[in-house]
C-alpha cells in the first residue's frame, strides 16, 4: 500500500507549531555522554608514573635506588650519622640475623651469609606497597604476595617482575652504613 499525503508542507506548517528538532538534541546528548565516557577511560589509562598505594603513601612505578631522596634533597635518608665515614647508619650489625634481615626506616637490610650485608628498598616494585616480613630467605610483600631474594632483591614469586632497588652498604665498626 502507498502512503498518500493529503496536505502540502505549507499547509502542515500552518496547522501545527514547529517542534524542536528532537533527533538532533538526542544525538548531541548521546555524543556528549560518549565523549565523557571516553575521557574517563583515557584518564584512567594515563601514563603517569606516580600514584598512591593502598596504605596511602606515594610511590613511583620507576623508583630510584633505595636511599635516594630525590634531586636536591641531600642524598641518603638514613637514620643518622656514623661518625664521619661518609654514609648514614642503617642498622647495627648485631640486629641483622644471619640468613634473614630486618626492615629499618626505608630499607630491608639482610645478611644472606655470615658477614655479608645487603640493603634494598622496602617498597615493592609491583604496586608500591611496603614489604613487611623476612622469612626463609624471602622478603614478602603483603599486598599481592610478591616475594624477593634476601641475597639479590630479585623477585622469586608473585606478580612483581623487577628487583627491589639495592643500596650499597659496608660495615663500619658495629654499624651497617650506606657506602
Amino acid at each position: 500500500m502507498t502512503d498518500v499525503q493529503t496536505t502540502t508542507d505549507a499547509e502542515h506548517s500552518e496547522q501545527e507549531p514547529q517542534r524542536p528538532a528532537t533527533g538532533s538534541t538526542r544525538r548531541l546528548v548521546l555524543l556528549g555522554a560518549g565523549a565523557a565516557g571516553a575521557t574517563a577511560v583515557l584518564a584512567a589509562c594515563g601514563t603517569s608514573s606516580s600514584s598512591t598505594n593502598a596504605n596511602g603513601s606515594d610511590f613511583t612505578d620507576n623508583p630510584g635506588p633505595a636511599g635516594s631522596a630525590g634531586p636536591g634533597t641531600g642524598g641518603d635518608a638514613g637514620s643518622g650519622s656514623n661518625g664521619g665515614s661518609g654514609g648514614s647508619t642503617l642498622a647495627a650489625v648485631g640486629d641483622v640475623p644471619e640468613g634473614g634481615g630486618i626492615i629499618q626506616g626505608d630499607y630491608v637490610i639482610t645478611q644472606p651469609v655470615a658477614g655479608t650485608y645487603k640493603a634494598f628498598s622496602k617498597v615493592c616494585t609491583h604496586a608500591g606497597c611496603d614489604v613487611n616480613k623476612i622469612d626463609g630467605g624471602q622478603i614478602s610483600c603483603p599486598c599481592h604476595n610478591s616475594k624477593f631474594s634476601i641475597e639479590t632483591g630479585q623477585p622469586t614469586s608473585g606478580p612483581a617482575t623487577k628487583a627491589l632497588p639495592e643500596t650499597k652498604v659496608k660495615v663500619d665498626g658495629d654499624n651497617i652504613v650506606a657506602a
